[in-house]
């Protein structure tokens, strides 16, 4: 019997194996190592993240101190990051100067300002917490960090998204890096919500650049295109020709050549589309041109907030002649004739009443604000 060889085991490719001993190099060499030098030699993709806490417990390992980026105050956010990664980041237009002018925007700035920031002793009281399943610590974890969010959020902007749809996005990272976030390690946990808060966002916006657009009153129509082209190649016993499809649609050939050209090679709108997390079908992504942006949503429901804490001032029975009259709850204006006789006052009554109620808005503070939306 013929002795059998050992077999030598392949090479297993570890990635970013050189960028990580590069980054361990210089660490064990100044003692320490900036944040910034890590992103930069590892972009965040979604793979990345195993890489990151390889590198984070090699760190440990080794005793080196990793110094974190500049903390958001309670006014404002960081700006450390923004210095750094200057060169990084090119916007290619200035249209998030309007983003943040806009109300919606500013709002939610102010809302999340009015969270304090955690101590290191309370992050890691509430991290163990979170590790324990106690979902209040999660939350609150979650919340404390908004601030990051819209820190790194704001330097994506002019890259296909709004502000709103990035810190949207960008929140979705955050609560993940609470899940999975470890105290045991001994990193601050902004170290490693960047990580996952970036990865969202850049994946976002991957994403956004891939989608299919197909206007809405096109889906129809191709879904013809294409059940013709079935029943044609069953009856022909073959591929039918543009030309046949269009006799059999009824419309010129140029047309039947640009639907095809959308559809491209789309085989039904019902195909299906994976992603990493679950199956979607090609419709899923369509744009629904009727559809609200969450920044009009945002907005709307702002809107709804104010104009009902304002109304708030007035007496009850102006509140009711106001919403009757310009249909604030249903979304139908009932005439002063209508709104008498709910009442049981005459037109020239509510009238008044009315126009009281109006000058009282008129003069509060707050009014200025709802400007704001209708601009």
């Amino acid at each position: 019997m013929k002795p059998v060889k050992a077999v030598k085991p392949s090479k297993v490719d570890v990635p970013y194996e050189k960028e990580i001993q590069q980054i361990l190099a210089k660490g064990k060499k100044e003692g320490s190592l900036k944040q910034i030098d890590i992103f930069e030699q590892i972009p965040d993709t979604p793979a990345n993240i195993d890489v990151l806490e390889k590198l984070y417990a090699e760190l440990t390992e080794n005793e080196i101190e990793l110094i974190e980026a500049t903390e958001p105050d309670a006014k404002g956010f960081s700006n450390e990051w923004e210095q750094e990664e200057e060169e990084e980041v090119v916007v290619e237009d200035k249209s998030y100067i309007d983003d943040i002018s806009d109300d919606s925007v500013r709002l939610y700035l102010r809302e999340i300002g009015k969270i304090p920031l955690l101590t290191p002793v309370e992050e890691l009281a509430l991290a163990k917490k979170v590790v324990s399943g106690d979902k209040r610590a999660k939350d609150a974890m979650a919340e404390a960090n908004m601030r990051l969010v819209v820190s790194i959020a704001k330097r994506y902007v002019g890259r296909g998204l709004d502000l709103l749809d990035l810190i949207q996005e960008g929140n979705t990272g955050l609560l993940r890096a609470v899940e999975k976030f470890d105290p045991e390690r001994g990193f601050k946990f902004s170290t490693y919500a960047t990580w996952w808060i970036r990865q969202a966002i850049t994946r976002a916006i991957a994403d956004q650049a891939r989608t299919i657009r197909i206007p809405v009153h096109m889906v129809e129509t191709i879904n013809k295109l294409l059940r013709t082209q079935r029943r044609l190649t069953q009856e022909l016993n073959r591929e039918p020709t543009n030309e046949e499809i269009a006799v059999a649609m009824e419309m010129d050939v140029d047309k039947v050549e640009h639907i095809m050209k959308i559809k491209q090679d789309i085989s039904s709108l019902d195909a299906s589309v994976r992603d990493d997390e679950e199956d979607s079908v090609l419709g899923d992504f369509i744009e629904d041109e009727d559809t609200k942006t969450p920044t009009e949503s945002a907005s709307e429901q702002l809107l709804k907030e104010q104009v009902k804490q304002i109304l708030g001032t007035l007496t009850e029975r102006e509140q009711k002649i106001l919403r009757l009259r310009f249909g604030l709850d249903d979304g139908k204006s009932h005439t002063l004739e209508e709104v008498g006789q709910e009442f049981s006052v005459t037109r020239e009554r509510i009238r008044q009443i009315e126009a009281k109620a109006l000058a009282k808005l008129r003069k509060h503070k707050d009014t200025r604000k709802l400007h704001e939306y209708l601009q």
